[in-house]
């Protein structure tokens, strides 16, 4: 994506029409013509290059803070899986079109945060997922309004005493 902003930024700035920097003649040989197109089109790129080396920067920081969050174990148990599946009564409790639960069978057992963003490999972060709605999902984080709509659907079918909150991270170190 730094790429693609940094080529779009630098088409836009070496269109930009420049003031002439010398009220002399234009140049006359091919070789001048060619040093005068290499020069603009660097002073174009220097800019939007310098702002995607930054981008790819910061992304790198922010990734490599998650890889320290990271869980030790990475798959759930036996008893964590079928403790999970228990509890959603064996359909997905991922959410579908119009905000609703999906209606097919739960086949994975998907981390609500996702284990590659420092989500804990816990019964608090398990979710009942179907493979459509797990390949869906992806490694994306679902926001706080989609937690909050999974933890109001989960009052409807979890028993009042067992623990209806959804998702957990690890902390940072």
């Amino acid at each position: 994506m730094a790429v693609t902003l940094w080529l779009f930024g630098s088409a836009i700035l070496s269109l930009m029409p420049q003031a002439a920097l010398s009220a002399g003649p234009a140049p006359s040989s091919a070789t001048e013509v060619l040093r005068s197109m290499v020069d603009r089109v660097t002073a174009a790129v220097t800019l939007p290059g310098a702002i995607a080396v930054v981008l790819i920067i910061a992304a790198a920081v922010i990734n490599a803070r998650d890889v320290r969050r990271r869980d030790q174990v990475r798959r759930f148990t036996r008893q964590q899986r079928r403790a999970g599946l228990a509890r959603a009564g064996g359909a997905c409790e991922m959410e579908t079109g119009f905000r609703r639960r999906c209606s097919r069978a739960a086949e994975h057992g998907d981390h609500f945060y996702p284990w590659s963003k420092g989500g804990s490999t816990s019964l608090q972060n398990f979710v009942a997922a179907c493979s459509r709605c797990n390949r869906a999902k992806g490694a994306r984080i679902p926001s706080p309004s989609q937690q909050l709509r999974l933890e109001r659907r989960r009052r409807t079918y979890v028993p009042v005493e067992s623990a209806v909150a959804v998702g957990e991270r690890q902390p940072l170190p």
